[in-house]
C-alpha cells in the first residue's frame, strides 16, 4: 500500500512508524507539516497515497486533505481523551496506566472514529523516555493494526460517542501548572514536574536572577540545603535543594529573550558558568568555563554502593565474572567530556576480573554520537567538533581493542550515527525490539568516523554499508537483525530490558564455549590489524571529517545550527530528530 506519513517532525515515533510500515512491505513517504499546508497538499497530490497516517502532529491537517482522503491520527491518550498535552497530564496526575488511540481525522480535535487503540503502564521515567518507549510500542502496534483493518476493507471504525468511552478534554499544560514551589513542593512533586517536561518544554524557573528552563530531574539521597539553594555540580548536572531533599537537574535552557547566544538545552553546569556569580563568591578560577567555580563538584563513585539513590550518568557493577557498564546521557548526545569520562570508566572496567563486559543504557537512548548542542554553544564550533569526534573515536577504539573478554552492546533504545558505530565495536549487539537505528551521517552533511569504514562493512558487507550510509533512513530492530547490524533481539518491554539483559549475560558467561570464543576474537582482531591497521581507518575518516569541520562554507555548519536551534534547514528530506512532543 502507498502510505504518506504527515508529521510535524521526523521524530522518534515517526521514524518508528516509518520503519515498521516499511518492514510490512508498504511504500512509505514522509512530508513535514511544519513546511506548511501547501507542502502537505503537494505531497498528497504528487504521491496519490492510498492512506495518510499522522504519527505526530502539532497542527491540524488541511481540511481538504482529510475530507478527500482517509487520514489516521495517532493520539497519545486513550479513547475519549482529547487535547494537546495528553501525556503531560498523565504524568502530572500520576496515572498508573495510559493509552494510545489511532483515530480518523475530522473537524473536532481528537474526536474522530477509533481505528485501533493500545494501553501501557506508566513507569517512573521522564516524559520523553516514556514517549520513545511505552508510547511508541503501543502506538506502532496500533498503527499496524489500523492499517491492516483499513486494507481489509470490512472493518468499521468505532465512534467515540459509543457507550463506555468517557470523553475528557484536557487543555494545553501551561508553565503555570509546571511551576516549582521550592519552599513547599516535596521532592516527589518536584521530580514529577521535572520529568513531565524533561525534553519539551522544560520547567520555567529562575536561577541567579536569570530565567531558564529546567530539563530532567533525578533524586539525591544525601546533599541537603535550604529550599531552592544550589548545592553542587556533578558531570555537568546541577543539584538543587527541595524542602525535604534535593534533586539533580542535568540540563538548562536559557530563554531566547535573555540575549544568551546559545538559547538551547545543554549541560546545566555549563549554562550556569556563564551567569554572574552570587555575591561573596570571590573571583573566577582558571578553567571554570564549563562549570560554576563557586559550587563544589561532587563526584559519585563509579561502582555505586547498594542503597544509594543519587544520580550519576555512568555506573559500573559486577555480577560474578560479568561486568555491566551502564550510561545514560540526555538525548543520547555525547560531548567531549562525556566520551572521556566513559573512556575512563571503560579502562576501569578492563581492570576488573570479568570474561563478559556488557555496556549500554538500562532503557531509552544508547547513543546518538557527538553532542551538537555543546558544539553549537562553543566559542569555536569547528574546534569543538574536532575534539568531540576524536574523543568519540578514542572510546570506540578502546572497545575494538578489548580482546581479553567478550563485549556486548546492550541497546535498550534508539541509536544513531556514531552511537551505532560505538555499538558495532562490540562482539555482540543485543537490541530491544522497537529500537530504531540510524547508521548514517549524511543528513548532517558528514562523512562519518568512529571506525565505521571498518565496523559497518565487516558486519553487513560493503554493498549494504554503502546503501545504509547513502539512503540515510531509519532501520527497525527487525531489519537490523536481518542484515547483521544486530545479533540478538530482546523482545521485552522497556522496563524489563535491564533484568533480561542480566539474565542473558549470565547465560553467556556460563557458556563452556566462551574461552574459545575469546581466543578466536583476539586472533581475528590480530589478523585484521595486519591486513589494515585501525589507525589507517581512523586517519582516512578523520581527514574527510576535518575538511568539513574547518570549512566555514560546509553545509554541516548550517545543518547543525538549524538542528540545534530548531530552525528550517532548507532540506527537502527531514533530519533525524529527538522527540518533539
Amino acid at each position: 500500500m502507498d502510505i504518506l506519513l504527515v508529521a510535524s517532525a521526523f521524530n522518534s515515533l515517526t521514524q518508528r512508524v516509518f520503519a515498521a510500515l516499511s518492514d510490512e512491505g508498504h511504500h512509505v513517504d514522509v512530508v513535514l507539516a511544519s513546511q506548511g499546508p501547501d507542502a502537505v497538499r503537494a505531497a498528497v497530490c504528487e504521491g496519490c497515497p492510498e492512506l495518510i497516517v499522522a504519527p505526530m502532529l502539532k497542527s491540524a491537517l488541511p481540511e481538504d486533505v482529510w475530507r478527500e482522503h482517509t487520514c489516521l491520527i495517532v493520539h497519545p491518550g486513550p479513547p475519549g481523551d482529547r487535547g494537546p498535552s495528553s501525556l503531560d497530564w498523565a504524568i502530572a496526575e500520576e496515572a498508573s496506566e495510559w493509552g494510545v488511540t489511532v483515530l480518523q481525522a475530522e473537524a473536532a480535535m481528537d474526536a474522530g472514529d477509533v481505528w485501533a487503540e493500545g494501553s501501557f503502564p506508566v513507569p517512573p521515567a521522564g516524559k520523553s523516555d516514556v514517549y520513545r518507549n511505552e508510547v511508541a510500542d503501543a502506538a506502532t502496534a496500533a498503527v499496524l493494526l489500523a492499517v491492516r483493518r483499513y486494507a481489509d476493507g470490512s472493518y468499521k471504525p468505532r465512534p467515540q460517542s459509543e457507550p463506555g468511552i468517557d470523553v475528557v478534554w484536557r487543555d494545553y499544560f501551561r508553565q503555570e501548572q509546571r511551576r516549582i514551589d521550592w519552599e513547599n513542593d516535596s521532592t516527589a512533586t518536584v521530580l514529577r514536574k521535572l520529568r513531565g517536561a524533561d525534553s519539551q518544554p522544560g520547567v520555567r524557573d529562575e536561577i541567579c536572577g536569570r530565567e531558564v528552563f529546567l530539563h530532567g530531574g533525578h533524586p539525591e539521597d544525601r546533599l541537603r540545603g535550604e529550599p531552592g539553594e544550589l548545592l553542587a555540580t556533578r558531570a555537568g548536572a546541577l543539584c538543587r535543594a527541595t524542602r525535604d531533599g534535593a534533586v539533580w537537574i542535568p540540563e538548562l535552557r536559557p530563554r531566547k529573550s535573555s540575549g544568551d547566544p546559545a538559547p538551547f538545552r545543554r549541560p546545566a553546569a555549563s549554562v550556569l558558568a556563564g551567569f554572574p556569580a552570587p555575591p561573596g563568591s570571590g573571583p573566577g578560577m582558571p578553567g571554570s568555563y564549563d562549570r560554576p567555580y563557586w559550587l563544589p563538584e561532587i563526584a559519585a563513585p563509579l561502582d555505586l554502593p547498594p542503597g544509594r539513590t543519587t544520580w550519576t550518568d555512568i555506573r559500573y557493577r559486577q555480577r560474578g565474572r560479568i561486568g555491566f557498564l551502564t550510561f545514560s546521557f540526555p538525548g543520547g548526545a555525547m560531548s567531549t567530556t562525556h566520551c572521556r569520562r566513559l573512556l575512563a570508566a571503560w579502562r576501569y572496567a578492563r581492570t576488573r576480573p570479568t570474561s563478559v563486559l556488557v555496556f549500554g543504557s538500562a532503557r531509552d537512548f544508547f547513543s546518538n554520537g557527538i553532542h551538537l548542542n555543546v558544539i553549537e554553544a562553543a566559542s569555536d564550533p569547528a574546534g569543538e567538533s574536532w575534539a568531540n569526534l576524536n574523543a568519540m573515536n578514542d572510546l570506540v577504539e578502546a572497545v575494538l581493542r578489548t580482546t581479553d573478554r567478550l563485549v556486548v552492546a546492550a541497546l535498550g533504545g534508539n541509536a544513531a550515527a556514531g552511537g551505532v558505530m560505538l555499538a558495532l565495536a562490540a562482539d555482540e549487539v543485543w537490541c530491544r525490539t522497537g529500537s530504531v537505528l540510524n547508521p548514517h551521517y549524511r543528513r548532517m552533511g558528514l562523512y562519518g568516523s568512529e571506525y565505521w569504514t571498518y565496523s559497518l562493512p565487516r558486519r553487513v558487507g560493503a554493498e549494504t554499508a554503502e546503501r545504509l550510509t547513502t539512503e540515510a533512513l531509519p532501520v527497525s530492530s527487525a531489519t537490523a537483525e536481518r542484515i547483521g547490524l544486530v545479533d540478538r533481539l530482546v523482545p521485552v518491554a522497556a522496563q524489563e530490558f535491564a533484568p533480561e539483559i542480566e539474565r542473558l549475560a549470565a547465560e553467556l558467561g556460563a557458556d563452556p564455549d566462551l574461552p574459545r570464543r575469546i581466543t578466536a576474537k583476539a586472533t581475528s582482531r590480530h589478523a585484521d590489524e595486519l591486513a589494515r591497521p585501525l589507525a589507517e581507518y581512523r586517519r582516512a575518516e578523520l581527514a574527510r571529517m576535518r575538511a568539513v569541520f574547518f570549512d566555514p562554507e560546509a553545509p554541516y555548519h548550517a545543518l547543525r545550527s538549524a538542528f540545534v536551534r530548531k530552525l528550517p534547514n532548507g532540506s527537502a528530506r527531514p533530519l533525524v530528530t529527538e522527540d518533539a512532543r
